[in-house]
């Protein structure tokens, strides 16, 4: 009697095992060197201190970063689906634009890519959020409104979850910038973990 008691509760717990294993939520963050963590340690980055707050508070949550210093949207098309196929995330968060923006890509291709990166990502069974990119005024007050306001036209188009840019408070204080004017110093990344922490959470509420 004891040994079918134990048979079956090794049954019920095998059983149970693949529910365990997907009740994490695998977030897969694409993005540029603002989610690299560049021109600081790799234990500096926001990314890694969002991970060990939610290790902290035991929240089921991983962060899977694919965040690549200087990556634009067509470099990240050409690796979607493997990271999709490898790490078989069940959210994908896009952080990319910047690069494109700088360089003065046109708006239209911008959003064509954009709007790929979110199709690939939902046909893998993926809940995408897209962030929305600002850059400087270098270009003129037409391209840069045309940039910002085209995350907007995807988000709406596609369905994806509208995430607000995490550097707009700290692109403004020189304190928390590197020499560059362009990324957030080490000072910066706990007020980005913050920041993230906050959106990513209501993210997830918004559709659970």
């Amino acid at each position: 009697m004891t040994r079918l008691f134990l048979n079956l509760l090794v049954i019920s717990i095998l059983l149970l095992l693949p529910f365990t294993s997907t009740a994490k939520d695998r977030i897969m963050l694409i993005g540029d060197s603002l989610s690299a963590g560049y021109g600081l340690k790799q234990d500096q980055s926001w990314v890694n201190l969002l991970q060990n707050k939610y290790v902290e508070e035991k929240k089921p949550i991983e962060i899977i970063n694919t965040a690549i210093s200087g990556q634009t949207t067509d470099n990240a098309l050409l690796k979607i689906d493997t990271w999709l196929q490898v790490h078989q995330p069940s959210h994908v968060l896009i952080e990319l634009g910047g690069n494109d923006g700088i360089r003065g890509f046109p708006i239209k291709l911008l959003k064509k890519h954009l709007t790929e990166l979110v199709k690939k990502s939902t046909q893998a069974g993926a809940t995408v959020a897209l962030m929305e990119i600002q850059i400087p005024p270098n270009l003129g007050p037409r391209y840069t409104s045309m940039f910002t306001n085209s995350y907007h036209s995807v988000a709406k188009q596609t369905g994806a979850y509208f995430m607000p840019y995490f550097m707009t408070e700290v692109a403004v204080d020189k304190t928390l910038m590197q020499n560059d004017n362009l990324h957030p110093n080490a000072k910066a990344q706990p007020i980005i973990r913050d920041f993230m922490d906050i959106e990513i959470d209501k993210w997830l509420k918004s559709i659970k």
